[in-house]
């Protein structure tokens, strides 16, 4: 199971040494959330921040982007990052960010909120890179992981292998040390993690992975 930091956690004033850091834990990924506003009740980063971090180093950049609009941003983004991940409360725009990351050849991801039944991802699944099953409501770090909607997690492997598909569960939101264990006998391929792994010393870190 892959575990991508979520830099939203990170001390921003260290940033060059916080990817530094994850890079140091042998680890592949660096997760990122931008956030406009609008789509959720808070406010991160955007492309300069996300070039930026892009300019720092060569892991793979998968950016969730909590946006309005996404798909008038999409290849912007892609200039950037590896992967891009679009919420699929979007409808439509969901569908126009699958066209176009298609058309170009590019990794997407689709993400579903607590809320949200996990079936509505079922037109998507031949086309994505991976599902974020999100935990927790977003828009803020460190929120307590919702278990109610692990059920999720089950319906959508059973999907996988019963039509032999190829995209990754990943989950988002409040993953820490406790339910690592817990979300790996899950099939979860991936779990993003902020406050539990930037709160740890960089001594630590490399400990743990």
């Amino acid at each position: 199971m892959e575990v991508l930091p979520s830099i939203i956690a990170c001390d921003f004033t260290k940033l060059r040494e916080e990817i530094k850091s994850i890079e140091e834990c042998n680890l592949k990924y660096i997760h990122l959330d931008v956030m406009d506003g609008h789509f959720v009740d808070n406010l991160t980063f955007g492309m300069p921040i996300v070039c930026a971090i892009r300019s720092m180093t060569a892991l793979i950049l998968d950016t969730h982007l909590m946006i309005k609009n996404p798909s008038k941003y999409l290849l912007k983004f892609y200039e950037c990052s590896n992967i891009v991940d679009v919420h699929i409360e979007l409808g439509k725009e969901a569908f126009e960010c699958i066209k176009i990351s298609r058309e170009n050849g590019y990794s997407i991801g689709i993400v579903i909120n607590p809320e949200t039944d996990p079936k509505y991802a079922l037109p998507f699944l031949e086309d994505i890179e991976q599902v974020i099953v999100m935990t927790v409501n977003p828009g803020f770090a460190g929120q307590e992981m919702i278990e109610e909607v692990l059920w999720k997690l089950d319906f959508l492997n059973e999907i996988r292998i019963k039509n032999s598909l190829s995209f990754k569960i990943t989950v988002d939101g409040g993953v820490n040390f406790k339910n690592l264990e817990k979300l790996k006998k899950m099939n979860v391929d991936r779990v993003v993690m902020g406050k539990a792994f930037f709160s740890l010393s960089y001594e630590e870190r490399k400990r743990y992975f």
